[in-house]
């Protein structure tokens, strides 16, 4: 019997959610849909000198933002379920509220012969690590040392009760077995092959804060909760012979493998970092972040990037639809994602990319969702106007724009008169020559201003008819209007402001 796809993300609150972790999610949740399987989410925090406040809730509030929506472990207000139910039956899905269910695990394994005590300090095990290094060496706890070290394999039986009672500065560690190659498979990697003699003995639980470490706890979360495939980064693969170790020793069926490859910098070579983003001016994490000690760090929402359009940048960074189609609404990708399809080798980061993106997915929007968007922008700016107005300047410049922002940076002018104007401009334009003539068009727009003006006066066949110097003369009332002689045609800015806005803003610059 086919079982139903199960996949997950199981993000650790560290802090923000890294844009590679988006990827990985992403990527999860693409793969689940298309199988018409479940995606679901784990926050491992067992790690609790590593929280940090508020990171949980940005990771989910990221996640929702690119429409990346759980079908289970989060509820539909965006908290991480903490009882179970039928539609989170593996409830709780925070692995810091599940830690009484891990040392049974760790125990099994170690009656199984799989796992032992280790009772070594760390000042011994430190001790070790540098008596290595005197010899060139390197300290590694597995077959070869674990004989001459301080636990359930070398002590007494009943001083391994007494310790095992009286303190608790022990741990259980995998035994790594001797002379053996772990035959691996991964769905984007392929076969894989690694002698043990290279591993070493992990810790698997911890008796001072009784909490497994991130390999019991991934494995015995993922096997309880059905977990078909497992999708994460390529920075776990090291950790691969030691899970198929583990479900091997527990005799459960094992999960598919999938690593996906890292995330790079756009220039030179390295797994793209937050320092990049700050050296080249680009943001690394979806949302804005603020850490508890106050440093704020960009994000792409806050940016103005559309959802959709870092999604759909995110998903062509390692995964290749095979076509030359690049623009994917999420159930296009839906349909086409393919593990197959991901490559193996790190993909470089492209922040110019993103821009194209965001600006394909503007231009995309109507011209009223892109107004109503608009219109919260010039509220910041302490404007406001009639949402037709709008909308018929956003049809104008939206070819000019990457973000919303834009329309305002591109064109303030279209809403609120210049107060000022470029100096060198008025010097080179506002002259003996052009300044009768700007008086005559302020006049002759002025007649052009009834109430409900047919069309656009034909200010280019004026000046023409006139003989007056065309080049002078148009940037003199490009001027007038925007405060520059650069900015839209000023065919495109009458038709918008009127004649009779046009013709106060030139009478403005004469006597400015």
């Amino acid at each position: 019997m086919t079982r139903r796809t199960r996949v997950r993300f199981a993000p650790s609150p560290t802090g923000p959610l890294h844009m590679g972790g988006v990827r990985t999610a992403l990527y999860n949740y693409l793969y689940a849909k298309q199988k018409g399987g479940d995606f679901i989410i784990r926050i491992e925090d067992t790690d609790s000198h590593r929280f940090v406040p508020g990171a949980e809730q940005y990771i989910i509030e990221a996640l929702r933002w690119c429409g990346i929506i759980p079908d289970e472990g989060v509820d539909a207000e965006g908290h991480v379920v903490e009882e179970a139910s039928e539609r989170h039956p593996h409830a709780p899905y925070r692995q810091s509220q599940r830690r009484g269910i891990y040392r049974k695990y760790a125990e099994q394994l170690v009656q199984g012969g799989f796992a032992y005590y280790a009772f070594d300090s760390s000042e011994s095990l430190d001790a070790e690590r540098k008596a290595a290094e005197a010899k060139g060496q390197t300290f590694i706890y597995n077959w070869q040392t674990r004989g001459r070290l301080r636990n359930s394999l070398t002590l007494p039986v009943e001083e391994v009760a007494r310790l095992l009672e009286e303190t608790t500065d022990w741990t259980v560690r995998f035994k790594m077995p001797e002379g053996r190659v772990v035959e691996m498979d991964d769905i984007i990697r392929g076969h894989i092959s690694v002698d043990t003699a290279t591993l070493d003995d992990k810790v698997l639980w911890k008796r001072a804060d009784e909490l497994p470490t991130y390999h019991l706890a991934n494995i015995v979360d993922d096997h309880l909760m059905e977990i078909t495939e497992v999708i994460r980064g390529e920075e776990w693969l090291p950790s691969l012979p030691l899970h198929y170790l583990l479900y091997e020793a527990f005799g459960w069926e094992r999960p598919a493998f999938a690593h996906l490859p890292l995330l790079l910098k756009p220039v030179g070579n390295g797994k793209l970092s937050k320092r990049d983003g700050d050296k080249m001016g680009f943001p690394v994490f979806p949302l804005r972040w603020v850490s508890p000690e106050g440093e704020t760090s960009r994000g792409y929402r806050e940016d103005g990037y559309f959802p959709e359009a870092f999604v759909n940048m995110l998903a062509l960074l390692g995964w290749n639809p095979g076509t030359e189609q690049e623009i994917f609404s999420m159930a296009e990708l839906i349909e086409a994602f393919s593990l197959e399809k991901v490559g193996k080798s790190g993909a470089k980061f492209n922040p110019e990319k993103a821009k194209w993106f965001n600006r394909e997915y503007l231009r995309m929007k109507s011209d009223a969702e892109l107004a109503g968007l608009y219109s919260e922008v010039l509220a910041a700016h302490g404007v406001s106007a009639p949402p037709e107005y709008v909308e018929k300047v956003v049809g104008v410049i939206k070819d000019r724009a990457t973000f919303v922002e834009d329309f305002w940076t591109a064109a303030p002018y279209l809403f609120v008169a210049p107060s000022g104007f470029v100096e060198k401009d008025v010097a080179k334009f506002l002259t003996p020559e052009t300044t009768p003539c700007l008086t005559e068009v302020a006049d002759w727009l002025n007649s052009h201003s009834g109430p409900h003006p047919e069309s656009t006066p034909d200010i280019e066949s004026h000046v023409r008819d006139n003989g007056w110097p065309m080049g002078k003369v148009m940037n003199a009332i490009r001027l007038a209007l925007t405060g520059s002689a650069s900015g839209l045609g000023i065919h495109e800015i009458l038709s918008l402001i009127g004649p009779a806005e046009a013709s106060r803003r030139i009478s403005y610059l004469l006597n400015h």
